[in-house]
């Protein structure tokens, strides 16, 4: 025997060789440590925040069942046993019916399930408390509404009237956005739908435009197995406690659908279709409409931008900046310059409770409570993403990069500028719907045989919340 056959011998291993664990197998697992560390943030939120709402505790957070912002309120209500049963027919049958319905009978049958969902969710607190009474308080849009007889007055007065402490000062939720959701509901009274039941209605109707648009844009950018894999997530994600009702739902589906239809002109174009510079022009009145319903949802610039990459057809941003333009036009012409709206914002923020509220707390408890926000599915789903997009080697080689990955990816990129902004402490869980509803096709990255199961963790977090927070909204 020779030395060196002597010698590759003894390097043998002397036992068995361990298999190596499977790829997915290492997968499913991070997806449970990140679940994991979600939860143990959310459970350190909830333990700072009665730590600090004890008595005499020095700090004032504002926020009695932080890091959600309501109230603990164990109950049960008439949309209670409705929401359990959505929520298994959703886990039951919406994988089977995602993968093999058409694809516009889809679209109509997940939008009619959203709605199921959030009004069901909403009904747990009740038909006035849950919702027709949700945006009706003194401190919300309505309570204007029947002072605003001249449109045209009010908006070269808005600016005027945002800072708190003088006679004619806006209420909370009113100065603390431009007045184009005010505008909004005003219309709505004009044409007879006043009231809190019509103006919570809209809320919802719009707000369920997610399980449309994002899943839709998507599929416009190629990805429709993608598309048909996350619409049963976004039917039942716990969001949805807040979509019914908060006018920051209807703020989601405004600008989802204007996302939408950019991924719909950048395919117009590519396809050589009439309809794609006028959908283009639309796309930007709606974007462009969304950044006077509040100020943050500039943000969602990132998002837009990253579909316009995606769908490789810069004529798609020229068709929108006009029609951005003109709604920027209007309103300036009209007396509102967003800038100055913007500026007045930031001081009369400071002149309220935001001022009281611990910085050092919310920038870490608002990721909490957008967790449970999302959901433990979303969780895991943003993890996979962001995992493929930085450990490895995808985004370094791939001629064509995925629209799931860059989406996502600017989705987050959104929540993180908004959080260090210090703008949204306490509250984001209907503040960032509109960042939050990208983080969605995330869920598409999750292997099918577990999907099932991580719907049932959307829903037993949605019902949790909901039964034991009497939510504000």
């Amino acid at each position: 025997m020779s030395e060196s056959t002597s010698a590759a011998r003894l390097a043998e291993p002397s036992g068995p060789v361990p298999a190596a664990e499977p790829p997915e197998r290492r997968r499913y697992r991070g997806d449970l440590i990140a679940v994991g560390a979600a939860v143990v943030l959310v459970a350190v939120a909830v333990a700072v925040g009665i730590y600090y709402n004890r008595p005499n505790s020095g700090v004032i957070i504002w926020a009695q069942s932080a890091p959600v912002y309501g109230t603990w309120l164990p109950h049960v209500g008439s949309g209670s046993a409705f929401a359990v049963l959505t929520a298994l027919a959703v886990i039951t049958w919406g994988p089977a019916l995602a993968a093999r319905l058409p694809w516009r009978r889809l679209l109509v049958v997940g939008y009619a399930a959203s709605l199921c969902w959030t009004m069901s969710l909403a009904l747990i607190d009740g038909w006035t408390r849950g919702f027709t009474g949700r945006i009706t308080t003194d401190y919300e849009y309505l309570h204007e509404v029947p002072g605003i007889t001249d449109i045209p007055y009010m908006l070269r007065t808005f600016s005027s009237r945002i800072l708190d402490f003088q006679p004619h000062s806006w209420t909370t939720h009113v100065s603390g956005h431009p007045p184009g959701i005010t505008l909004l509901f005003v219309w709505l009274d004009r044409i007879g739908l006043g009231g809190g039941a019509w103006a919570s209605t809209a809320c919802v109707v719009f707000g369920c435009l997610i399980v449309v648009a994002v899943p839709a844009t998507l599929s416009l950018l190629g990805r429709r197995e993608a598309a048909r894999a996350m619409l049963p997530f976004a039917v039942l994600t716990p969001g949805a406690i807040w979509i019914g009702a908060s006018a920051d739902a209807l703020f989601a589906g405004w600008t989802s659908t204007g996302i939408a239809l950019l991924a719909l002109a950048a395919h117009g174009f590519t396809t050589r279709r009439r309809y794609a510079w006028p959908v283009a022009l639309l796309s930007g009145l709606v974007l462009g409409y969304g950044v006077y319903l509040s100020y943050g949802l500039f943000l969602l610039g990132l998002v837009a931008l990253a579909v316009v990459f995606l769908g490789r057809q810069w004529r798609v941003l020229a068709g929108a900046v006009a029609g951005a333009l003109v709604v920027v036009a209007v309103f300036t012409l009209a007396g509102f310059w967003w800038v100055d709206g913007y500026h007045l914002l930031v001081q009369r923020y400071y002149q309220g409770i935001a001022a009281a509220r611990p910085y050092s707390y919310w920038v870490w408890a608002d990721l909490a409570v957008t967790a449970i926000a999302v959901g433990p599915a979303v969780v895991a789903g943003t993890r996979r993403a962001v995992a493929d997009t930085f450990l490895t080697r995808q985004w370094r080689r791939s001629v064509t990069w995925e629209p799931v990955l860059i989406i996502v990816f600017a989705a987050l990129l959104t929540i993180v500028f908004a959080d260090l902004s210090g703008l949204s402490k306490a509250e984001v869980e209907r503040i960032w719907l509109p960042f939050a509803v990208w983080l969605l096709p995330g869920t598409s990255l999750l292997p099918p045989v577990s999907r099932r199961w991580w719907l049932a963790s959307q829903a037993l977090v949605a019902l949790l919340v909901n039964h034991l927070i009497l939510t504000v909204w």
